[in-house]
């Protein structure tokens, strides 16, 4: 579904050095790394919204610069901090946002609508965080998107709201047809539901693996009196460096 090679984004203080990730049909990724590591220009990066220096980024086996028309109708985006007209009806947005894909199917959106308990005629200023993701949710899934590419959907978000919609990524790739990228800093997340985990740290991917597999390549980060397995939290709490201050 996703293929990353060897990406690479220079700023003047931050670079994103030869990032590759590869996402499989019918899993989710859970993308972690602390602010400022490179998650969202990652992101960014992977969907040309950002123009990388060098690099290759295959979506659904095909190279999204010389294909990026196509894929952009078969994926669907939840970025943080864009927002749509507060004042519009929902049902009006849906509207707007149908024209732009050949594949959209008006009765799926009333049905997602439905089932996510989502009023067609509130406006976005009167839906609750939750809610608003719910909706572009709703709205990737009315066109069919096969690919949905999530930078930090649950934050901010109550714990039984964030359960709901990481029990709704399950749901989605279930059927084995659709996958899952989403970017988050809160690792119980990424615990509950994701099939992988990448882990970005200055730019760089430390590790890229399967859950068991990237969980158990730190076990050496255990200490002596430990016995269980390390928490995603203790990993990247120990491979960060616990700072101690003089107060």
């Amino acid at each position: 579904m996703l293929e990353v090679k060897n990406l690479t984004k220079k700023y003047p203080k931050f670079n994103l050095e030869n990032v590759n990730l590869s996402l499989p049909k019918g899993q989710i990724m859970g993308f972690i790394g602390k602010n400022g590591a490179g998650k969202s220009t990652t992101i960014k990066s992977i969907l040309n919204l950002v123009t990388p220096n060098s690099g290759e980024v295959d979506i659904f086996g095909m190279n999204l610069i010389n294909h990026e028309l196509e894929i952009k109708k078969r994926i669907g985006v939840v970025l943080g901090g864009i927002d749509f007209y507060q004042q519009k009806k929902t049902e009006q947005i849906a509207n707007v946002m149908s024209r732009f894909y050949d594949t959209w199917d008006h009765q799926a959106f009333k049905k997602y609508m439905q089932e996510f308990e989502i009023d067609p005629i509130k406006a976005p200023k009167e839906l609750s965080a939750g809610m608003k993701v719910k909706f572009m949710i709703a709205l990737a899934l009315s066109h069919k998107a096969e690919l949905l590419i999530l930078d930090e959907p649950t934050s901010g978000l109550d714990p039984v709201s964030r359960d709901d919609l990481l029990n709704l990524f399950s749901q989605i790739v279930a059927t084995g047809e659709r996958s899952i990228l989403f970017s988050t800093h809160i690792t119980s997340d990424i615990e509950k539901c994701a099939d992988s985990i990448s882990y970005i740290k200055d730019g760089k991917i430390l590790k890229s693996a399967l859950k068991k597999e990237f969980m158990d390549s730190f076990s050496y980060l255990k200490r002596p009196s430990e016995t269980g397995p390390l928490s995603l939290e203790e990993i990247m709490i120990r491979v960060e460096g616990e700072k101690h201050y003089d107060l």
